[in-house]
């Protein structure tokens, strides 16, 4: 089966993430963060920051859900029985601080089709409440097409 190529360029309803000060914590807590400004609200804001700071690693906590209507498009037909997650990779921007708000957008920047694979280039754009460019993601997705 040929990878379907005329979906390069589209892109998807925004989806909206609330920072919660106690999913930053939990989340830093969980990758083994130990810096105080990702754990204390307190220590925080004697570093001068509003709240606790994200780990840059959050970016996937908040960006993630804009990707599912790409990956589940019936347009793409992608077999999600066959996908493997070949690569991120960030750009970041402003520190996320809990009490943002990050819009993500998704598009489909690249598709194409090596050794009975396809391959499904995903980029998002985080924007934070003051519209700033918290972090762009571009995510590479294989799939067995043979």
């Amino acid at each position: 089966m040929a990878v379907n190529t005329d979906a390069i360029g589209k892109t998807y309803p925004p989806t909206h993430y609330a920072v919660g000060r106690e999913k930053v914590k939990e989340y830093a807590s969980a990758v083994g963060e130990r810096n105080p400004i990702h754990l204390d609200h307190e220590a925080a804001r004697a570093a001068g920051f509003a709240d606790v700071v994200a780990p840059p690693m959050f970016a996937v906590v908040y960006s993630q859900p804009s990707m599912l209507p790409g990956l589940f498009d019936p347009d793409l037909g992608i077999d999600f029985a066959h996908l493997v997650h070949g690569s991120q990779e960030f750009r970041w921007g402003p520190l996320v601080i809990a009490g943002d708000e990050i819009t993500t957008t998704l598009a489909i920047t690249d598709i194409s089709e090596r050794g009975g694979m396809g391959f499904y280039v995903f980029e998002t754009d985080s924007r934070n409440q003051n519209g700033e460019t918290v972090c762009v993601g571009i995510w590479t997705n294989i799939v067995r097409t043979g």
